[in-house]
C-alpha cells in the first residue's frame, strides 16, 4: 500500500501519516529525514544533496526520487509506505510516476487532509513552544498550566517564527501555487480521497482508515 499524504502546512497529515504507518506496519518518509539520513551517513546522493543545500539551493527533482527510490527499496518498503512532504509539485509527481513504473509500482492512494486557511492560521498561531525542553502547547486545545510558562521546565512559551500569522499565510500562498494543483493530478489518476482535517484527530484518523480498508 503505497500512500501520500496531502495538505496545506498545519493540516496534520504528519501526525495522521504517522497513525498510518503505526496502524498498518509501513514507514513513514518524510523527505526532510531522507535527506538528513543520507547527509549523516555520507552516502554519494547526501554529498550530491549537500552541494546544493550549502548554497541554499533547493535539491532537484530528479535527485530528490532518486534519494526517495533509494529508500523505498529498503527491506521495511516491502508491504508499502506513507509519503510525506513529497511530491510538493506537478513536476515532481511526474518524474516520481516515471520511477515508479519502470519498476512496475504506482500510488495507490493520495489522502488530501482538507483545512480551509483560516483554521490554519488560527491552529498554528496558537502553538507555543518551550526552546529549552522542546515541550509544546497550544492555547487553546492544550495550554500550559501557568500563562506562557512551560509545565515541565518553567521556561518561558515563545511563539515561533514558523507559526506566526503572517508567516503561515505566505507557506499557505505557496502551497495553493505550487502544491494544490496536485490534488487534480492525483484526482484524475483515480487514487485521490480527500478526508476533513478540521475534525478532532481521531476522528480524521477514523475516516482514512476507513478508506484505506
Amino acid at each position: 500500500m503505497k500512500i501520500i499524504m496531502l495538505g496545506a502546512p498545519g493540516a496534520g497529515k504528519g501526525t495522521q501519516a504517522k497513525m498510518i504507518a503505526e496502524k498498518y506496519h509501513v514507514p513513514h518518509i518524510s523527505t526532510g529525514d531522507i535527506f538528513r539520513a543520507n547527509i549523516k551517513e555520507g552516502t554519494a546522493l547526501g554529498v550530491e544533496a549537500k552541494t546544493y543545500m550549502d548554497q541554499g539551493l533547493l535539491v532537484p527533482d530528479e535527485l530528490t526520487v532518486k534519494i526517495l527510490l533509494d529508500r523505498v527499496a529498503k527491506p521495511d518498503c516491502a508491504e508499502g509506505y506513507v509519503l510525506d512532504g513529497f511530491p510538493r509539485t506537478i513536476p515532481q509527481a511526474q518524474v516520481l510516476d516515471e520511477a515508479l513504473e519502470k519498476l512496475g509500482e504506482h500510488i495507490d492512494f493520495c489522502i488530501d487532509v482538507e483545512v480551509p486557511d483560516e483554521h490554519i492560521v488560527k491552529r498554528m498561531s496558537g502553538r507555543r513552544a518551550c526552546l529549552k525542553c522542546g515541550a509544546t502547547y497550544h492555547v487553546e486545545h492544550v495550554p500550559p498550566k501557568k500563562e506562557d510558562q512551560c509545565d515541565i521546565c518553567g521556561s518561558q512559551l515563545v511563539l515561533r517564527e514558523d507559526d506566526r500569522p503572517e508567516t503561515v499565510e505566505n507557506r499557505l500562498k505557496v502551497y495553493h501555487e505550487q502544491t494544490q494543483p496536485l490534488i487534480e493530478f492525483y484526482q484524475k489518476k483515480g487514487v485521490l480521497k480527500t478526508v476533513d482535517g478540521t475534525a478532532e484527530v481521531q476522528d480524521v484518523f477514523a475516516a482514512i482508515a476507513k478508506i484505506l480498508g
